[in-house]
């Protein structure tokens, strides 16, 4: 069974899921700034939208449009902001 997740009073939702053996979640956040913790290997697909992230040891946002993938490492924070609503699949590793 999928398990809800909400966080930043509701902006961000997703959906934990077993994708295969792997676990993933996919999920949407509403327009604006936010700031992720991770506790392992992430992997970030855009499904729609455009999310901008600013990464571990990065100085700049980078633009992700719809279809781009990036990796982010485990026990870190990065940063995200959002002009659109942004829908997300995640595979953890």
């Amino acid at each position: 069974m999928a398990e809800v997740n909400e966080y930043f009073g509701g902006a961000v939702k997703s959906l934990a899921l077993d994708d295969n053996g792997r676990a993933a979640t996919v999920g949407v956040m509403e327009p604006g700034s936010y700031e992720f913790g991770t506790s392992q290997h992430e992997t970030m697909r855009v499904l729609v939208g455009v999310l901008e992230a600013q990464l571990p040891g990065e100085t700049a946002f980078t633009a992700y449009p719809a279809g781009a993938t990036f990796e982010i490492a485990a026990n870190v924070t990065f940063q995200v902001r959002l002009a659109t609503p942004v829908a997300y699949l995640c595979h953890y590793d």
